[in-house]
Formats: C-alpha cells, structure tokens, sequence
C-alpha cells in the first residue's frame, strides 16, 4: 500500500501557534522575538489548584477559575484526532479562552473524568472497522461501512479535505452533513477495502 503525506491537526494548539511563531521570528528582528514569546507566555495554565470544574443543572460545564464562576463552558481540543487528553482549551460560548489544561493526568480522576465525557460528547467520532462499498459520482462518494456505531451510511463531497490523514496510519472522514468518522489503522484494511478509500484520498 501506498500512504499519502500526512495532514498535521492545526486546531489552535499551543505548540503549533508557538512553533509558528518562533518560525515566523526568525526572519524579523529582536523585538518581533519578544513580541511573540510575549504573547505565547498569555497563555493561563489551568492547574487543579486555580481551577475546579463541575456539571451544572442542565448539564452544562462549568468551572470556577481563581475564584471568578463562569456558568457555561466547552472544552476544545488541540489535537482532537490524535490526542483529547492534553492542550484542552477551556473556552466560553463566545469563544473566549478562559484557560489552557495540559494535561488531563494533571487533575484527580473525578476532574479527568467530566472533562473526558465532555471531549466525547463534543468530538464524537465513530471507528471504521470495515469498509463494505464506496461508489463515486458526480463530485461525491458514498460510503457503506460497518463502525463502532454501527453499519453507517454517509456522503462525502469529493476534494476538500473530507478524507484526509490526521497522523501516517490514521485517516479522517467527514461527510456533508458534518459527521466525522476514522480509520484508526488504515495499514490494517485489506487491500480491496484500501484500494476504495485511496480512491477518495
């Protein structure tokens, strides 16, 4: 099997935006350089010491942070293909960072947990486990697949970037009405099935 170039995640994580800027410094002056590792030192670390976290009524996240209540929050992943568990960005619904987690081995399990099932909910993203039949036409493909969901069938719009690899093995597929699903190991497809995806790649 051939694999193509993999795609890397650029879902805002912070070693992605510090190595670009660093990247972009080197070609400008000292004080571009100050400007921006200024900037990248914004960043607020949330720590199980200045943050706490619970499930409100309506089972909304909320988090307390340095003694400030904000009532209704999302988590959004750095790298949600590749790793939910570190660079959770903590963010209101208008978007507003309030926080950056490293790492959810950080906080007590009980923390971990709300935030892992909020990560779930949000990036819920069926596996691939068998790829029955892929037929394209006029700009699209359709797929027929069997998924930890269940058989699922879906339409993906061809070009684009709706079937692209997050990581060397790993593939990301998302279909017209936003649904996203993946082959965790596309190494491990038989050849038959390989041949059908590499078709949409």
């Amino acid at each position: 099997m051939t694999m193509t170039a993999a795609v890397t995640e650029t879902d805002n994580g912070p070693d992605g935006k510090e190595k670009q800027r660093l990247a972009a410094s080197g070609h400008e002056g000292n004080n571009e350089k100050q400007s921006d590792l200024a900037e990248a030192a914004k960043i607020n670390y949330l720590t199980p010491e200045s943050a706490s976290f619970r499930k409100t009524e309506g089972r909304m996240l909320a988090v307390t942070v340095d003694g400030k209540e904000h009532d209704a929050v999302y988590v959004h992943c750095s790298f949600p293909h590749t790793d939910k568990r570190i660079y959770l960005s903590i963010r209101t619904f208008e978007n507003k960072e309030i926080g950056m987690i490293r790492s959810l081995d950080d906080f007590p399990k009980e923390t971990a947990d709300l935030l892992e099932e909020q990560v779930t909910i949000r990036y819920f993203a069926p596996e691939i486990t068998k790829v029955v039949k892929i037929k394209e036409e006029f700009g699209y493909s359709y797929w027929e697949t069997e998924t930890t969901a269940g058989i699922c069938r879906f339409t993906v719009r061809s070009g684009g970037g709706h079937v692209k690899l997050v990581s060397e093995n790993r593939l990301l597929v998302s279909d017209v009405d936003g649904n996203r699903f993946i082959i965790p190991h596309l190494d491990r497809l038989s050849d038959k099935e390989y041949r059908m995806v590499e078709m949409c790649m």
